[in-house]
């Protein structure tokens, strides 16, 4: 079995390596859907954000308003409040979900794609930090321009937007990778690194010569 731990900042194109390698056979755990699982009403994380911010962050619908969430953590500077919150849960289910896998199939490589891996302090009382929880770490870089270019592009769905509505979804950006560790530091902590600042072909070549090297490690080790 191996436990991998696949990051890299806002607009790196993680999602796309994970969907890479998923094709080639890895189980990929997105921690952002499983933090929208318990974002659900009734779910650990709702009940936590209610009774930790009050009702200000419930919809009229009885769902988590998740851009009054996002206005607390980044605008506010309330991040760490919310992900005391949050990671130890995403955590745990991220956790059970992987030794689901692993008594299916001994030699499997889970692959756990998170922005926040070496940033949160926080998980179970004998795991909390990553050195704990993964085998290998794969980071994914790309330079700081072309993640904004991305940010953008993702909020924007693709539609027309005024030059104001642009320079605010770039200051949201930068806020957002300034809450994050930098590549380089990122880099220095990973087994392997990615670079994607070009066409999705070069990142497709790199993931194709990294996945018989997982592949080998998870069928030796226990």
């Amino acid at each position: 079995m191996l436990r991998v731990g696949l990051t890299g900042g806002l607009g790196s194109g993680k999602s796309t390596a994970a969907r890479l390698f998923a094709a080639l056979g890895a189980h990929v755990l997105q921690s952002d859907a499983i933090g929208r699982e318990l974002m659900e009403p009734g779910q650990p994380i709702y009940d936590g954000m209610v009774a930790h911010f009050g009702a200000g962050v419930v919809r009229a619908d009885g769902t988590l308003d998740r851009a009054a969430l996002a206005r607390i953590a980044f605008t506010e500077g309330r991040v760490e409040e919310l992900n005391a919150i949050a990671h130890p849960l995403v955590i745990a289910r991220q956790m059970a979900l992987t030794e689901q896998i692993f008594r299916r199939e001994p030699h499997a490589v889970v692959m756990v794609e998170s922005a926040l891996i070496f940033e949160t302090n926080y998980g179970t009382v004998d795991n909390a930090r990553w050195q704990g929880r993964f085998d290998r770490i794969i980071m994914v870089t790309a330079p700081e321009e072309v993640k904004i270019a991305r940010f953008v592009v993702r909020s924007s769905a693709g539609k027309a937007i005024s030059e104001q509505q642009r320079t605010e979804l770039e200051e949201e950006a930068r806020r957002r990778l300034a809450q994050q560790i930098s590549d380089d530091q990122k880099s220095a902590l990973s087994d392997y690194v990615l670079t994607n600042g070009g066409a999705v072909t070069e990142l497709e070549w790199q993931v194709d010569q990294l996945w018989p090297i997982l592949e080998a490690a998870a069928s030796t080790s226990a």
